[in-house]
């Protein structure tokens, strides 16, 4: 097992062996949690490995700065990812546990998963057996499965957010870019990782038409499988590459299967890695009724009952050392010494005039704090336990007060999401702050 009380001790942790109790009324916020070590770092934000100080349990912390997401248009993704991370909860999912803010952050917990994610295993050059890369299948096809009935498109399945626990079970993470149709909407942006996109999300960007639903992450499931299975990619596609040239590619270029995999196996691929979307499996029932996984007990799936075929090492962390590195020599505004920055900048902004030098940011940052969600599933779970009905509005979030990765590369990086058409706004500072959208829609 990794030895957590080594990183307690080298942070600095508190050695008492008695548990801080926190009022069960106050909201959860940054210092109920001991910060342990950065564990990764993505286009929206930070990960670090934190302990909630009166249970001990262990998550995964993602943090985002404030004012970047502000400058760089990040806001309304982080909104709608915070609304979907709280109303869905699965075993093969990354599941939210609480979200809270400060001045200078957005925080979400999540499930502390310490298997790391395949793409890392891919470049430790981990040659994972067909067996392996099954199980993986199964139960990602399990958590697609939830997510389409809960009409969501994730939009960006790759190796990368897919994570293994210590038993090397599969769990996908990373909503950022996912968006909900219902009613038979479809989504219209162009948005996702260039790579892992399916050829409907290009179609709909060049030509408009109809758009695309819940087949896109299908193929983008073949397309991880294939490179987890074989070590690259069916299609070689990298961010470079135009919209139009990509259009021409699927439709002059075939996929070349390995002549070593079972026939079965390159049947179901070929149906995950049509570029026609009405003939590609895109559903549990088809995935269960392909030849190749006629064998599948999909309860024992479920359960986690299914051995692995590779089981991550449980005497180290899966991740880039780089950022426990960068995060306690180069930045700029260490997480561990936050207490102290925010207490200086609360007496510098008390003596000050009020008279901002960037009016639009502040609004901006106003909004933010104003229109943040804040949730505790773990204050849910104990009202459902009690058989308390579930409060409405703000309050179903569980707070009385309600006012959430291994380093990817450059052809790995996901493909901003086009705005949205302006709605009106009911507040002149919401008007002028159009990054802020606590709306997840249909984009």
């Amino acid at each position: 097992m990794f030895h957590w009380g080594k990183w307690k001790k080298r942070m600095g942790a508190n050695s008492s062996s008695k548990r801080p109790v926190f009022d069960e009324k106050e909201d959860v916020n940054f210092d109920h949690f001991q910060i342990l070590r950065a564990i990764g770092k993505g286009s929206f934000g930070k990960v670090c490995i934190v302990q909630k100080r009166d249970t001990e349990k262990m998550y995964a912390m993602k943090y985002m700065n404030k004012q970047q997401c502000v400058e760089r248009d990040e806001v309304r993704n982080v909104f709608r990812e915070l609304e979907i991370l709280q109303e869905i909860e699965h075993i093969f999912l990354v599941n939210l546990w609480y979200s809270f803010q400060d001045e200078e952050d957005m925080f979400m917990v999540v499930d502390l998963l310490l298997g790391g994610d395949l793409r890392y295993h891919l470049q430790q050059n981990v040659q994972f057996s067909e067996d392996a890369v099954k199980l993986y299948l199964c139960e990602m096809t399990l958590a697609l499965d939830y997510l389409q009935n809960q009409h969501i498109i994730h939009r960006d399945v790759k190796p990368d957010n897919i994570l293994l626990d210590e038993q090397g079970h599969a769990h996908l993470t990373d909503f950022n870019i996912a968006t909900i149709i219902k009613d038979g909407e479809r989504a219209t942006a162009l948005a996702g990782t260039k790579p892992y996109m399916a050829p409907e999300i290009f179609q709909s960007f060049v030509s408009g038409g109809t758009g695309y639903a819940f087949e896109v992450d299908w193929w983008s499931l073949g397309v991880t499988i294939f490179e987890v299975l074989r070590g690259w990619r069916p299609y070689d596609i990298h961010a470079s590459n135009s919209v139009e040239s990509l259009m021409q590619l699927f439709s002059t270029v075939s996929v070349q299967y390995s002549a070593a995999w079972p026939k079965d196996l390159v049947s179901l691929m070929r149906k995950l890695l049509t570029v026609n979307p009405e003939h590609r499996y895109s559903s549990l029932s088809a995935m269960q009724a392909s030849a190749y996984l006629t064998d599948v007990n999909w309860d024992a799936v479920y359960e986690k009952t299914t051995e692995a075929g590779f089981v991550p090492n449980k005497g180290r962390l899966h991740c880039d050392p780089t950022f426990e590195l960068e995060e306690m020599i180069l930045e700029s505004r260490p997480l561990h010494k936050k207490k102290k920055r925010l207490a200086k900048n609360r007496s510098r902004d008390n003596s000050k005039d009020s008279q901002s030098e960037n009016d639009y940011l502040q609004d901006c940052l106003e909004v933010v704090q104003q229109e943040f969600m804040i949730f505790n599933r773990e204050k849910l779970k104990r009202r459902q336990e009690e058989g308390q009905p579930e409060a409405g509005g703000d309050d179903a979030s569980g707070d009385g007060d309600g006012e959430a990765e291994g380093g990817a590369t450059d052809d790995d990086a996901p493909e901003p999401e086009p705005d949205p058409e302006p709605e009106p706004e009911s507040s002149s500072k919401r008007s002028m702050c159009g990054s802020v959208c606590s709306s997840p829609g249909s984009c």
